[in-house]
């Protein structure tokens, strides 16, 4: 068996269609039970966030797991597969490792280094326990994704790459708007990434704050924060009209904002410029806002080009190292743990051949004394504990580095033990699987997809 993940996110798909396939929890939970209830997925979850959808699953053939996948995802998104498949990758083993440690970390955030993706991760571990789409497999795996994420947050400097993306929608909207001190900002949603903007507005010493979300009393909390005022929803039109930056986290269903609303809000100003920052996904700002005259329309597609333009790849060094050292640590363990089973077989060989001749021995020398026939016995055990000491420790620290699965497979050869128990499969020969952070390892599955679900 062996680790996939096929998705795509906000690196490969446009907005509209990231928008198009995001599932709430249940059409989530309905997808991985459907997946595991298939020939060639044994365990899997689905991570849906604002920017990403990406099933990961222990498979045990490559084609068929991809041909499942990829059908599943069309199913539940309602998108045709082969609208689907320019924007989809797949990681497999290694490589698969590899990209969740960093997707938990936030590394691969639109918002570099959000801390929200550990919870949504966390959740979708949980759900997919609940209903037994993740067994030891998965869960072990993204157990120790969750624990790389913490730690990653816990030791190095990432968190304040966080609010790079609010800051950068701030510094857009200064740009059009001049100091925002003095300005009247609107938070829609209460969220995190509204609380983050709320805080980022307060530091930056808006005139006014108000916060508009469905839910009034989280609304209440989340303007309290920064002296601000709450707004019901149904008083959304008169707030969009004394607002001069909208900045919108709702990630409702349906456009929050639409251009009708817009309108009468631009009316209502007289001309006065109005900004809209719009950090939801899907989006919360109907796009043809922006051609309203006096008014500005900025979206996570724009001020992800802003955040790549700034380069932070220095400030995320240090973390980027680590989670390549913890890649490399589990990559590792796992291996040690794959020699285990050669390992006892080789015991209880040479057990059963020890206890044989010891047999053999005591029939031929009837009346032996039994004191001189246990000194005897443990004479012999412990030769063979000594001859089998060094090649047992040697294998497993061989097995932790990378192609370490030969050692055991010599041992197995050497000593005619048999074939592993879990031999691997969907193996491609030639199919490069090195660990790197750096490396882009998105298939083309145009033809991959093209494969029956029964393919190996």
């Amino acid at each position: 068996m062996s680790i996939m993940i096929v998705g795509l996110s906000h690196r490969t798909a446009p907005i509209g269609l990231l928008e198009r396939t995001t599932l709430n929890t249940q059409a989530a939970s309905d997808l991985v039970a459907r997946l595991c209830r298939g020939d060639h997925v044994a365990e899997a979850i689905a991570l849906v966030t604002c920017n990403r959808l990406e099933v990961y699953a222990e498979v045990s053939k490559f084609h068929g797991g991809i041909g499942e996948i990829g059908a599943g995802l069309a199913e539940a998104t309602g998108v045709p597969l082969d609208e689907l498949t320019e924007h989809l990758y797949v990681h497999y083993e290694n490589a698969a490792v590899a990209h969740l440690f960093q997707v938990t970390c936030g590394l691969d955030s639109m918002a570099v280094g959000e801390q929200q993706i550990l919870g949504q991760v966390r959740v979708a571990l949980r759900s997919a326990q609940a209903t037994g789409s993740a067994g030891r497999t998965i869960g072990h795996l993204v157990q120790n994704a969750l624990r790389v994420g913490k730690r990653v947050h816990s030791e190095t400097l990432l968190d304040k790459a966080a609010p790079s993306l609010v800051e950068a929608g701030l510094r857009t909207a200064g740009e059009v708007l001049g100091p925002l001190s003095g300005l009247n900002v609107l938070v829609l949603g209460a969220g995190a990434m509204s609380g983050l903007s709320v805080a980022s507005a307060y530091r930056a010493q808006a005139g006014s704050i108000s916060v508009c979300s469905r839910t009034l009393p989280r609304a209440q909390r989340l303007a309290e924060s920064a002296d601000g005022t709450p707004v019901p929803l149904e008083q959304l039109q008169s707030a969009l009209a004394a607002a001069d930056l909208v900045i919108a986290c709702a990630g409702a269903t349906g456009y929050l904002v639409r251009r009708e609303a817009a309108e009468l809000a631009a009316a209502a100003r007289n001309g006065r410029p109005q900004v809209y920052i719009d950090l939801a996904l899907p989006r919360d700002v109907e796009p043809e806002i922006a051609d309203l005259p006096s008014t500005q329309v900025f979206d996570l597609e724009h001020l992800g080009q802003i955040l790549t333009a700034q380069g932070l790849a220095e400030d995320l060094a240090e973390a980027r190292a680590m989670v390549e050292l913890e890649v490399a640590t589990y990559l590792a363990d796992q291996r040690a743990k794959e020699v285990a089973p050669t390992v006892v077989a080789l015991r209880a060989m040479a057990r059963s051949v020890m206890e044989a001749e010891l047999g053999r021995l005591s029939g031929r020398l009837d009346g032996l004394d039994p004191g001189v026939f246990a000194e005897l016995e443990q004479t012999v055990h412990r030769v063979v504990e000594k001859l089998l000491h060094q090649p047992t420790v040697r294998v497993k620290e061989l097995a932790a580095a990378p192609g370490g699965d030969t050692y055991a497979e010599a041992l197995r050869l050497l000593f005619n033990l048999g074939p592993a128990p879990e031999a691997k499969a969907g193996e491609l020969p030639g199919v490069e699987l090195a660990v790197t952070l750096e490396q882009d390892s998105m298939t083309d599955l145009s033809a991959l997809l093209g494969h029956s679900g029964g393919a190996s």
